[in-house]
């Protein structure tokens, strides 16, 4: 991801993280049982973080192109749509597919903060490297 792209990803996600958040809580909350509604604020708990992430990964990218950080960001923006998407889902449908989507959003989050790792410890020999 560029950190365009990035940005924009961050964007739009905030965006449904506000809506889904305001939506559950005012009108879900009213038709789902409690285990629906653990479902909808795990999805939108980790979807504010990882969004917070991916904004800073575009943020840092405008400063200097890192490929780990482009890496990083593509992964956890596949795992806020399959974790978080697949627990709305879920959520919403009842169709237990849903149970199967979600650990794969779980592993492109782990392989996203593994690749942010390596970024900024590289980052940092680059850093060292010129003064």
């Amino acid at each position: 991801m560029s950190s365009r792209a990035m940005l924009i990803f961050s964007a739009i996600s905030g965006l449904f993280f506000v809506a889904l958040g305001a939506f559950g809580s005012h009108v879900l909350s009213k038709s789902l049982g409690a285990i629906e509604m653990s479902w909808m604020k795990t999805g939108l708990e980790y979807q504010a973080f990882h969004t917070l992430a991916i904004l800073g990964m575009g943020a840092a990218m405008l400063r200097r192109a890192n490929i780990w950080f482009y890496w990083s960001s593509a992964f956890l923006a596949l795992g806020t749509v399959l974790f978080s998407g697949s627990l709305y889902c879920l959520a919403l449908s009842h169709l237990k597919v849903w149970v199967y989507v979600t650990p794969i959003g779980g592993t492109c989050f782990l392989v996203g903060w593994i690749l942010m790792l390596i970024g900024a410890l590289r980052l940092n020999k680059k850093a060292e490297r010129h003064e």
